[in-house]
């Protein structure tokens, strides 16, 4: 789903280039190393190129990484362990350190497990917040491999016909090689609900009404009112399709890996226990890579050759809109909601860091 900005929105625009300094001095001074601090700067800074303010995964997140490090919950330094490593899977416990680190190495070992055997599935355990999906899914198709990342997260999603929060938004990032540098990068990234609190909460903010998709009341009511969604259950995406996805998810990325599941996934301050699964795949394995590129480019060409029902909204490919997204942003300007700028603000000042604000 694709969100406007309105003119009415009080947001300001600041150069992608002053965003990433400020986001990499923000972290090295809560103690982040140097690969730390560039990993998750790259990831906050790619979702506020690509996504919408209201969604929450931009330069906000650094609100969340400071307290989370000052409480102990996201580890520094963190010593990540390979706790199994085979011809093509593995296991990484991410020792409670950074979600975007963990997530970012075990997808580059999944690459490497795909030149060797055409696939790798590396989990994870004992992660946090991994930001984005499509933007470790990304990591793969950047090396000419399809990539597939899933992540578990806080229980918002109740069971298919019920109003009990059980499962999560278990989001969805999956990325193809696009053939040429001139190619629309195909990303789906999407959560498995409708739509997450964080998009819900800007809408109240805005006040706007939700669409009676989004949500439930506590008791189970359709409502348009986000107020009364707040805590209520997130409805899945296609109905119980969504909500059937979800549970396996949760199998595939928390019971499989060791890591926390269900009801008891970022409840623990100290001990989020996210579970993660990243997958690569080498297109090769099956046919040579120019035969899959004209086979792909042919796909696309069908599916943008369809009458569009509105000729104002022309077809696009999973993930074109955040493109066309980024490039605007990244020639005019990122922007960031002037509430998070007053925040960001007294944040580098708390840390004594320069500030682009």
């Amino acid at each position: 789903m694709a969100y406007d900005l309105t003119d009415s929105e009080p947001i300001s625009l600041y150069p992608e280039a002053d965003l990433r300094s400020f986001a990499k001095q923000v972290l090295t001074a809560l103690g982040a190393s140097d690969e730390e601090a560039e990993i998750v700067t790259d990831g906050v800074v790619t979702a506020a190129l690509r996504w919408h303010p209201g969604q929450g995964q931009g330069l906000e997140k650094l609100f969340r990484y400071r307290r989370r490090i000052e409480e102990g919950g996201i580890v520094v330094r963190a010593a990540m362990d390979w706790l199994t490593d085979g011809p093509s899977y593995a296991l990484l416990d991410a020792a409670n350190g950074f979600g975007y680190v963990a997530a970012q190495r075990a997808m580059r070992k999944a690459v490497e497990k795909a030149k060797q055997s055409g696939i790798g599935m590396v989990g994870v355990r004992r992660s946090n917040h991994f930001g984005i999906a499509g933007y470790h899914a990304m990591t793969a198709a950047q090396e000419g491999f399809i990539g597939w990342a899933m992540t578990n997260a806080r229980s918002e999603m109740a069971p298919w016909g019920s109003a009990q929060v059980v499962l999560a938004t278990n989001p969805w990032g999956m990325a193809l090689p696009v053939p040429n540098e001139d190619g629309v990068p195909v990303v789906l990234d999407m959560a498995l609900t409708m739509s997450g609190k964080g998009m819900m909460r800007w809408y109240l903010e805005q006040g706007l009404e939700i669409p009676d998709s989004w949500a439930l009341t506590p008791d189970g009511r359709v409502t348009t009112d986000p107020a009364a969604a707040m805590d209520g259950p997130l409805l899945p995406i296609g109905e119980y399709k969504g909500y059937g996805l979800s549970f396996i998810t949760d199998v595939l990325t928390g019971v499989m890996t060791g890591a926390k599941f269900g009801l008891s996934v970022f409840r623990d301050e100290q001990d989020y226990d996210v579970g993660h699964m990243m997958v690569a795949f080498n297109p090769e394995v099956f046919m040579p890579r120019s035969e899959f590129n004209e086979r792909l480019e042919r796909l696309v060409l069908e599916v943008k050759s369809a009458p569009p029902i509105d000729p104002e909204k022309p077809d696009m490919l999973p993930g074109e809109i955040e493109h066309r997204r980024t490039i605007e942003r990244q020639r005019e300007g990122v922007p960031i909601a002037n509430e998070t700028v007053s925040g960001l603000r007294r944040l580098a000042h708390e840390l004594g860091v320069s500030s682009p604000f």
